[in-house]
Protein backbone atom coordinates (compact mmCIF):
# COMPACT_ATOMS: atom_id res chain seq x y z
CA UNK A 1 0.00 0.00 0.00
CA UNK A 2 1.72 3.49 -1.22
CA UNK A 3 1.67 6.79 0.85
CA UNK A 4 -1.31 8.14 -0.89
CA UNK A 5 -3.49 5.09 -0.40
CA UNK A 6 -3.15 5.19 3.25
CA UNK A 7 -4.05 8.84 3.31
CA UNK A 8 -7.14 8.04 1.12
CA UNK A 9 -8.38 5.15 3.87
CA UNK A 10 -7.58 7.56 7.00
CA UNK A 11 -9.47 10.27 5.35
CA UNK A 12 -12.13 8.19 4.97
CA UNK A 13 -11.68 6.63 8.44
CA UNK A 14 -11.91 10.29 9.70
CA UNK A 15 -16.02 10.60 7.79
CA UNK A 16 -16.83 7.59 8.59
CA UNK A 17 -16.02 6.94 12.42
CA UNK A 18 -17.51 10.68 12.98
CA UNK A 19 -21.14 9.67 13.82
CA UNK A 20 -19.91 6.46 15.62
CA UNK A 21 -17.87 8.59 17.72
CA UNK A 22 -20.93 11.37 18.68
CA UNK A 23 -23.01 8.23 18.98
CA UNK A 24 -20.81 6.74 21.37
CA UNK A 25 -20.63 9.62 23.36
CA UNK A 26 -23.67 10.05 23.52
CA UNK A 27 -24.34 6.23 25.22
CA UNK A 28 -21.10 7.38 28.03
CA UNK A 29 -23.09 10.43 29.05
CA UNK A 30 -26.48 8.34 29.33
CA UNK A 31 -24.79 5.17 30.88
CA UNK A 32 -22.16 6.26 33.27
CA UNK A 33 -25.94 8.00 34.82
CA UNK A 34 -27.23 4.83 34.93
CA UNK A 35 -29.47 4.81 32.15
CA UNK A 36 -28.66 1.92 29.58
CA UNK A 37 -30.11 3.53 26.39
CA UNK A 38 -30.22 1.05 22.91
CA UNK A 39 -32.32 3.18 21.35
CA UNK A 40 -29.00 5.50 20.31
CA UNK A 41 -29.90 4.37 16.70
CA UNK A 42 -33.35 5.57 16.85
CA UNK A 43 -32.39 9.30 18.11
CA UNK A 44 -30.00 9.51 14.97
CA UNK A 45 -32.25 8.31 12.51
CA UNK A 46 -34.90 10.47 13.79
CA UNK A 47 -32.57 13.45 13.86
CA UNK A 48 -31.22 12.79 10.10
CA UNK A 49 -34.54 12.62 8.74
CA UNK A 50 -35.35 16.60 10.69
CA UNK A 51 -32.29 17.99 9.54
CA UNK A 52 -33.00 16.71 5.92
CA UNK A 53 -36.31 18.03 5.58
CA UNK A 54 -35.44 20.93 7.54
CA UNK A 55 -32.73 21.61 5.57
CA UNK A 56 -34.02 21.04 1.97
CA UNK A 57 -37.46 23.30 2.64
CA UNK A 58 -34.83 25.94 4.56
CA UNK A 59 -31.87 25.59 2.79
CA UNK A 60 -29.63 26.19 5.94
CA UNK A 61 -28.04 23.45 7.06
CA UNK A 62 -27.73 25.09 10.57
CA UNK A 63 -31.13 25.07 10.91
CA UNK A 64 -31.22 21.67 9.90
CA UNK A 65 -29.54 20.68 12.53
CA UNK A 66 -31.31 22.24 15.04
CA UNK A 67 -34.44 20.53 13.95
CA UNK A 68 -31.92 17.43 14.10
CA UNK A 69 -31.10 18.07 17.39
CA UNK A 70 -34.43 19.27 18.50
CA UNK A 71 -36.05 15.59 16.83
CA UNK A 72 -33.52 13.92 19.12
CA UNK A 73 -34.19 15.33 22.00
CA UNK A 74 -37.58 14.43 21.64
CA UNK A 75 -36.78 10.83 21.65
CA UNK A 76 -34.38 11.02 24.36
CA UNK A 77 -36.53 12.89 26.63
CA UNK A 78 -39.31 10.11 25.85
CA UNK A 79 -36.87 7.70 26.97
CA UNK A 80 -35.90 9.47 29.57
CA UNK A 81 -39.69 9.96 30.77
CA UNK A 82 -40.42 6.02 30.20
CA UNK A 83 -36.81 5.11 31.97
CA UNK A 84 -37.08 7.45 35.00
CA UNK A 85 -40.07 8.88 35.73
CA UNK A 86 -42.10 5.78 35.59
CA UNK A 87 -39.12 3.40 36.02
CA UNK A 88 -39.82 1.49 33.02
CA UNK A 89 -37.58 -1.37 31.30
CA UNK A 90 -34.96 0.99 29.86
CA UNK A 91 -33.90 -1.76 26.99
CA UNK A 92 -37.43 -2.47 26.14
CA UNK A 93 -37.96 1.67 26.35
CA UNK A 94 -34.69 1.81 23.49
CA UNK A 95 -36.35 -1.47 21.53
CA UNK A 96 -39.59 0.56 21.49
CA UNK A 97 -37.73 4.18 20.19
CA UNK A 98 -35.74 2.32 17.47
CA UNK A 99 -38.87 0.86 15.72
CA UNK A 100 -41.19 4.41 16.10
CA UNK A 101 -38.21 6.00 14.38
CA UNK A 102 -37.91 3.28 11.34
CA UNK A 103 -41.59 3.91 10.68
CA UNK A 104 -42.17 7.43 11.39
CA UNK A 105 -38.99 8.55 9.56
CA UNK A 106 -40.41 7.57 6.27
CA UNK A 107 -43.80 8.42 6.96
CA UNK A 108 -42.86 12.12 7.32
CA UNK A 109 -40.68 12.04 4.80
CA UNK A 110 -43.01 10.56 2.21
CA UNK A 111 -45.53 12.94 3.35
CA UNK A 112 -43.67 15.88 2.79
CA UNK A 113 -41.86 15.29 -0.26
CA UNK A 114 -43.35 11.95 -2.00
CA UNK A 115 -39.82 10.63 -2.73
CA UNK A 116 -40.61 7.30 -1.70
CA UNK A 117 -39.60 8.05 2.13
CA UNK A 118 -36.63 10.22 1.20
CA UNK A 119 -35.57 14.05 1.38
CA UNK A 120 -34.64 15.79 -1.93
CA UNK A 121 -30.62 15.91 -2.17
CA UNK A 122 -29.21 18.76 -0.25
CA UNK A 123 -26.58 21.31 -1.90
CA UNK A 124 -25.09 24.15 -1.69
CA UNK A 125 -25.81 26.00 2.37
CA UNK A 126 -27.85 23.64 2.62
CA UNK A 127 -25.29 20.80 3.27
CA UNK A 128 -22.10 20.77 5.03
CA UNK A 129 -19.32 21.69 3.09
CA UNK A 130 -15.40 20.92 4.35
CA UNK A 131 -13.61 23.10 5.91
CA UNK A 132 -9.91 24.04 4.44
CA UNK A 133 -7.38 24.95 7.58
CA UNK A 134 -4.76 27.23 7.73
CA UNK A 135 -1.63 27.11 5.44
CA UNK A 136 -3.17 23.23 4.51
CA UNK A 137 -2.50 24.31 0.45
CA UNK A 138 1.22 25.65 1.72
CA UNK A 139 2.39 22.62 3.63
CA UNK A 140 0.91 20.20 1.54
CA UNK A 141 4.72 20.26 -0.48
CA UNK A 142 6.45 19.43 2.51
CA UNK A 143 7.01 15.56 2.64
CA UNK A 144 5.11 12.91 4.72
CA UNK A 145 3.72 15.54 6.96
CA UNK A 146 2.13 17.83 4.21
CA UNK A 147 0.07 15.36 2.74
CA UNK A 148 -1.14 14.13 5.93
CA UNK A 149 -2.12 17.75 7.09
CA UNK A 150 -3.48 18.50 3.81
CA UNK A 151 -5.25 15.54 2.89
CA UNK A 152 -6.41 13.86 6.26
CA UNK A 153 -6.53 16.58 9.13
CA UNK A 154 -7.50 19.69 6.62
CA UNK A 155 -10.56 19.49 4.32
CA UNK A 156 -12.95 17.53 6.56
CA UNK A 157 -16.57 19.30 7.61
CA UNK A 158 -17.11 21.44 10.80
CA UNK A 159 -19.30 18.63 12.61
CA UNK A 160 -16.11 16.28 12.32
CA UNK A 161 -13.84 18.79 13.87
CA UNK A 162 -16.75 19.20 16.87
CA UNK A 163 -17.10 15.09 17.52
CA UNK A 164 -12.81 15.23 18.01
CA UNK A 165 -13.44 18.30 20.08
CA UNK A 166 -16.02 16.76 22.19
CA UNK A 167 -13.79 13.80 23.40
CA UNK A 168 -11.54 15.66 25.54
CA UNK A 169 -14.65 18.21 26.27
CA UNK A 170 -16.01 15.09 27.36
CA UNK A 171 -13.30 13.61 29.65
CA UNK A 172 -13.16 17.08 31.75
CA UNK A 173 -16.64 17.58 32.41
CA UNK A 174 -16.85 13.29 33.57
CA UNK A 175 -13.51 13.47 35.45
CA UNK A 176 -12.75 17.22 36.22
CA UNK A 177 -16.29 18.86 37.37
CA UNK A 178 -18.35 18.33 40.10
CA UNK A 179 -21.36 17.40 37.45
CA UNK A 180 -19.07 15.05 36.21
CA UNK A 181 -18.20 13.27 39.68
CA UNK A 182 -21.73 13.26 40.24
CA UNK A 183 -22.49 11.59 37.15
CA UNK A 184 -20.49 9.23 37.64
CA UNK A 185 -21.30 8.53 41.34
CA UNK A 186 -25.49 8.26 40.47
CA UNK A 187 -24.34 5.52 38.04
CA UNK A 188 -22.71 3.69 40.60
CA UNK A 189 -24.43 4.23 44.14
CA UNK A 190 -27.74 6.66 43.38
CA UNK A 191 -28.72 6.18 47.00
CA UNK A 192 -25.57 7.57 48.11
CA UNK A 193 -26.16 10.58 45.86
CA UNK A 194 -29.30 11.02 46.93
CA UNK A 195 -28.42 10.70 50.65
CA UNK A 196 -25.96 13.81 50.17
CA UNK A 197 -28.91 15.63 49.16
CA UNK A 198 -28.59 15.68 45.33
CA UNK A 199 -31.56 14.78 43.06
CA UNK A 200 -30.78 11.41 41.14
CA UNK A 201 -33.63 12.39 38.67
CA UNK A 202 -32.20 15.72 37.80
CA UNK A 203 -28.93 14.38 36.91
CA UNK A 204 -30.19 11.56 35.08
CA UNK A 205 -32.28 13.52 33.17
CA UNK A 206 -29.54 15.87 32.49
CA UNK A 207 -27.53 12.96 31.13
CA UNK A 208 -30.22 12.28 28.99
CA UNK A 209 -30.56 15.75 27.25
CA UNK A 210 -27.10 15.69 26.87
CA UNK A 211 -27.46 12.45 25.08
CA UNK A 212 -30.26 13.82 22.74
CA UNK A 213 -27.54 16.47 22.09
CA UNK A 214 -25.21 14.38 20.89
CA UNK A 215 -27.29 12.35 19.22
CA UNK A 216 -29.04 14.79 17.21
CA UNK A 217 -25.40 16.05 16.09
CA UNK A 218 -24.55 12.33 14.73
CA UNK A 219 -27.47 12.32 13.07
CA UNK A 220 -27.43 15.67 11.84
CA UNK A 221 -23.79 14.54 10.08
CA UNK A 222 -25.28 11.06 8.53
CA UNK A 223 -27.73 13.66 6.03
CA UNK A 224 -26.39 16.44 5.66
CA UNK A 225 -22.38 15.95 5.81
CA UNK A 226 -21.48 12.36 5.17
CA UNK A 227 -24.36 11.69 2.35
CA UNK A 228 -26.73 14.51 0.79
CA UNK A 229 -29.75 14.03 2.74
CA UNK A 230 -31.87 11.53 4.27
CA UNK A 231 -32.54 7.67 3.08
CA UNK A 232 -34.93 4.79 4.39
CA UNK A 233 -32.87 3.41 7.28
CA UNK A 234 -29.56 5.19 6.44
CA UNK A 235 -27.96 4.53 9.74
CA UNK A 236 -27.74 0.97 9.40
CA UNK A 237 -26.84 -0.17 12.57
CA UNK A 238 -24.52 2.80 13.29
CA UNK A 239 -26.06 3.06 16.93
CA UNK A 240 -25.64 -0.79 17.21
CA UNK A 241 -21.88 -0.37 16.32
CA UNK A 242 -21.48 2.89 18.86
CA UNK A 243 -22.76 0.50 21.45
CA UNK A 244 -20.19 -1.82 21.16
CA UNK A 245 -17.60 0.82 20.92
CA UNK A 246 -18.64 2.00 24.25
CA UNK A 247 -18.35 -1.45 25.54
CA UNK A 248 -15.04 -1.66 23.72
CA UNK A 249 -13.92 1.47 25.22
CA UNK A 250 -14.86 0.25 28.59
CA UNK A 251 -16.90 3.91 29.12
CA UNK A 252 -14.12 5.86 28.75
CA UNK A 253 -14.27 8.70 26.36
CA UNK A 254 -10.80 8.27 24.83
CA UNK A 255 -11.40 5.35 24.84
CA UNK A 256 -14.52 5.81 22.16
CA UNK A 257 -12.15 7.82 20.24
CA UNK A 258 -9.73 4.81 19.37
CA UNK A 259 -12.70 2.79 19.25
CA UNK A 260 -14.87 4.21 16.95
CA UNK A 261 -11.70 5.05 14.75
CA UNK A 262 -11.04 1.40 14.42
CA UNK A 263 -14.56 0.65 13.65
CA UNK A 264 -14.54 3.39 10.82
CA UNK A 265 -11.32 1.79 9.80
CA UNK A 266 -12.83 -1.16 8.60
CA UNK A 267 -15.64 0.74 6.99
CA UNK A 268 -13.16 2.37 5.20
CA UNK A 269 -11.12 -0.67 4.09
CA UNK A 270 -14.72 -1.88 3.57
CA UNK A 271 -14.85 1.16 0.83
CA UNK A 272 -11.59 -0.29 -0.92
CA UNK A 273 -11.61 -3.56 -1.84
CA UNK A 274 -8.02 -3.67 -4.07
CA UNK A 275 -6.40 -2.15 -1.50
CA UNK A 276 -6.90 -5.60 0.77
CA UNK A 277 -6.66 -7.48 -2.28
CA UNK A 278 -3.26 -5.81 -3.30
CA UNK A 279 -1.81 -6.20 0.37
CA UNK A 280 -3.50 -9.84 0.95
CA UNK A 281 -2.55 -10.99 -2.56
CA UNK A 282 -6.09 -12.60 -2.48
CA UNK A 283 -9.75 -10.98 -3.16
CA UNK A 284 -12.21 -10.65 -0.30
CA UNK A 285 -15.43 -10.82 -1.52
CA UNK A 286 -17.17 -7.26 -1.39
CA UNK A 287 -20.15 -8.56 1.54
CA UNK A 288 -17.70 -10.18 3.23
CA UNK A 289 -15.84 -6.64 3.73
CA UNK A 290 -18.98 -4.62 4.46
CA UNK A 291 -19.46 -7.49 7.42
CA UNK A 292 -16.56 -6.60 9.20
CA UNK A 293 -17.52 -3.68 11.39
CA UNK A 294 -20.40 -5.69 12.34
CA UNK A 295 -18.49 -8.93 12.65
CA UNK A 296 -15.91 -6.73 15.41
CA UNK A 297 -19.14 -5.70 17.27
CA UNK A 298 -20.08 -9.31 18.09
CA UNK A 299 -16.88 -10.09 19.50
CA UNK A 300 -16.63 -6.87 21.48
CA UNK A 301 -20.28 -8.10 22.96
CA UNK A 302 -18.98 -11.63 22.96
CA UNK A 303 -16.38 -10.62 25.49
CA UNK A 304 -13.38 -11.55 23.61
CA UNK A 305 -11.36 -8.27 23.97
CA UNK A 306 -11.53 -7.94 27.85
CA UNK A 307 -13.92 -8.20 30.40
CA UNK A 308 -15.78 -4.41 30.41
CA UNK A 309 -17.22 -3.68 33.83
CA UNK A 310 -20.59 -1.51 33.24
CA UNK A 311 -21.37 1.26 36.04
CA UNK A 312 -23.19 -0.72 38.95
CA UNK A 313 -26.49 1.18 38.75
CA UNK A 314 -26.49 0.72 34.85
CA UNK A 315 -30.36 -0.07 33.77
CA UNK A 316 -32.27 -0.31 37.61
CA UNK A 317 -34.44 2.44 38.00
CA UNK A 318 -33.81 4.35 41.35
CA UNK A 319 -36.30 4.01 44.00
CA UNK A 320 -36.29 6.86 46.95
CA UNK A 321 -36.51 5.08 49.78
CA UNK A 322 -39.06 6.83 52.50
Amino acid sequence: MDYSTFLQILDSTFRLATPLLLACLAGLFSERSGIFDIGLEGKMLMAAMCTGAVAAISGSVWIGVLAGIGGAMIFALIHGLASITFRGNQLISGVALNFVASGITVLVAQALFRQGGRTPPLSGDARFNPIELPFAEALSSVPIIGPLYAEVISGHTALVYIAILAVPVSWWVLYRSRFGLRLRAVGENPASVDTAGISVVRLRYSAVIITGLLCGLAGAYMSAGLQAGFGREMTAGRGYIALAALIFAKWRPWGALYATFLFGFLQALALRPDVIERVLHFSIPTPALDALPYILTVIVLAGFVGRAIPPRAGGEPYVKER
